[in-house]
């Protein structure tokens, strides 16, 4: 028998928790909800305080803990994420912290960041625009030894999540990444630069919890989806150093076209379009060149 998760003795309401889940999960699925099963657990998990993978070890819930995760299981229902529920969002190795007014980190941008993180050399100084939570700055500044990590983030609501994130490994720098100053300081010194910019082309439809809930100006970039793509490959030019490594996240429909913005410019080598965990294109990686 596991401590802290005894069977029931007669007469107590405590409630079993396998039954919970199988009603929550296809409550979820009746809702649209494209995990149900990992959600419920994952929501069961974080009203029991424990990991996700210690919940076959517990037998019942008390009647609070029942009701607290109905109560979850039925805001989850109406789409609002997950992440705003539990207050966290799992990026590599890092669990940030998220809710209303900050774009919430998705898995495939875990790529972008990898990439990035296996070219930060001890030392080095690395910019990440279009921050939002800090996901990409705050795994560099874990996995890496950089000298420097400075996030850029314009989004009142989305600096206080970054600045909360950030602590004292990431510099935190309030301004429009499509200022054309911007960062002037670090003309030429920049050594990664890494972007996850809002690139969804304006009207395209997406799931209702990013339109709902995921603040629509770190979602739609314009009418072809590239308003702030433009300006960053204008600012990494200016900022990186020769040989310096680029990253750009950008939709599945540019992966053609990022690539061409980055040769049109002419000062960038080695361009290669990165597919994401699904095979669709997903982000572009170029070096500054002599």
């Amino acid at each position: 028998m596991t401590p802290g998760y005894e069977h029931p003795s007669p007469g107590t309401d405590r409630t079993p928790l396998a039954p919970i889940l199988r009603r929550a999960a296809s409550d979820l699925v009746d809702a649209g909800v494209a995990s149900p099963r990992t959600d419920a657990e994952l929501l069961a998990a974080h009203v029991l305080g424990i990991g996700r993978g210690r919940l076959a070890l517990v037998g019942t819930v008390r009647p609070d803990e029942a009701a607290r995760l109905s109560e979850l299981i039925a805001r989850r229902a109406q789409r609002v994420p997950l992440q705003h529920l539990i207050g966290t969002a799992a990026f590599r190795h890092l669990d940030l912290a998220v809710g209303p007014g900050v774009f919430i980190p998705r898995p495939e941008t875990e790529l972008l960041a990898g990439w990035g993180i296996e070219r930060t050399a001890p030392g080095a100084t690395v910019v990440d625009l279009c921050s939002g939570s800090g996901a990409v700055a705050c795994s560099v500044a874990d996995e890496t030894e950089a000298g420097r990590v400075i996030a850029v983030e314009r989004s009142p609501e989305a600096l206080v999540w970054l600045r909360r994130n950030a602590g004292s490994a990431v510099e935190v720098v309030e301004a429009d990444v499509t200022d054309p100053g911007l960062l002037g300081e670090l003309d030429g010194r920049v050594d990664v630069l890494l972007c996850n910019p809002p690139y969804v082309p304006d009207g395209t439809r997406v799931p209702a919890e990013v339109a709902e809930h995921d603040p629509l100006d770190a979602v739609f970039g314009g009418g072809d989806g590239l308003t702030v793509i433009r300006p960053v490959v204008a600012a990494a030019a200016r900022l990186l150093r020769t040989g310096g490594a680029l990253a750009i996240e950008h939709d599945d429909t540019q992966g053609d076209v990022v690539p061409a913005l980055l040769r049109a410019d002419g000062r960038f080598t080695s361009i290669t379009a990165h597919s994401d965990l699904t095979g669709r294109p997903r982000f572009t990686t170029a070096f500054r060149g002599f």
